[in-house]
């Protein structure tokens, strides 16, 4: 079995594949110029692709087309009908089966987190390097390394600026598994500890009511909360979302079949988004260890 570790050096081979393949889209490079790109043999890449995604790299393709988000978005209407009139019940507790969420007060928005201890990691995760941050009332942050640890650690801090913080590595390793292994949600609650404007609240909460599987436009999310004109306010809350994975805004596309911006690069969106396709994404994240706790890089 694969360990954490090893799946996130892979996954930097498969941003680069992916990267390589948004570059090139008009021509449709062939696998053996893609595993050239990233500097491996083609049937080392295919190895190597297989191991992380689960799928080969050909199927993985096939679902970064346009024409696929575009009928992703079709299939997800039915389902997002029916969860939004369930509510809390049968396909509307997909989600929050896992995920428990407490928002700051409009006090505690204002104060920047005075008051507040935040213990924070960085860790090793199927889609590359991640900070963990969180306090005593839940996770206050997941974001992973674009860049650098330490911008990772600013932006940290920038939504915080009064919290106390404290690295604490042992304190954040134990919600790897709980947030990437999809087999493991329901057996134990994660609780989200949200600090934004009672806009954005609204918005990470109707971003929490996305299946896994599904996808939805920044119009649609516009019209759930009751803002149908709000298109650019509606995309800046799903940009600036502190929770990434768990709060999906990597489920939100353009209504075109665009795959649109993300925080963290389009290639880990569009890993995201593929890994949650798979016909056993029920079970697991690609390649995700079945007992495996995070382990420093």
């Amino acid at each position: 079995m694969d360990s954490i570790p090893e799946l996130s050096q892979d996954y930097r081979l498969i941003e680069q594949a992916i990267r390589f393949i948004e570059a090139n889209a008009q021509r449709q490079p062939e696998l053996d110029e893609i595993a050239n790109a990233v500097g491996l043999s083609e049937s080392h890449f295919q190895r190597t692709f297989t191991r992380w995604a689960g799928i080969s790299p050909k199927r993985f393709l096939q679902f970064l087309t346009k024409e696929n988000a575009k009928e992703l978005l079709a299939r997800s209407e039915n389902l997002l009908d029916t969860t939004h009139q369930v509510g809390l019940s049968s396909l509307g507790r997909l989600h929050d089966l896992f995920v428990a969420t407490e928002a700051v007060t409009p006090g505690e928005y204002k104060s920047h987190g005075a008051g507040v201890t935040i213990r924070y990691g960085i860790h090793a995760s199927p889609f590359g390097a991640c900070l963990v941050a969180t306090t005593e009332r839940g996770i206050c942050r997941l974001g992973f390394v674009q860049t650098s640890e330490g911008d990772a650690i600013d932006n940290l801090v920038a939504d915080w600026a009064q919290a106390k913080m404290i690295e604490d590595y042992r304190a954040t390793a134990p919600l790897i598994e709980p947030i990437f292994d999809l087999s493991q949600r329901g057996k134990e609650s994660l609780r989200l500890h949200l600090r934004g404007t009672n806009f954005q609240i609204k918005v990470w909460e109707a971003l929490l009511t996305i299946p896994a599987g599904a996808a939805t436009t920044y119009k649609r999310i516009a019209a759930q909360i009751g803002k149908p004109s709000a298109l650019r306010a509606v995309g800046t809350a799903v940009a600036r979302n502190p929770i990434a994975a768990l709060i999906p805004c990597h489920r939100v596309l353009r209504k075109d079949g665009g795959f649109g911006n993300y925080r963290y690069g389009s290639a880990r969106k569009k890993a995201l988004l593929v890994s949650e396709l798979r016909p056993d994404m029920s079970h697991a994240r690609p390649g995700f260890p079945q007992s495996s706790r995070g382990r420093r890089l």
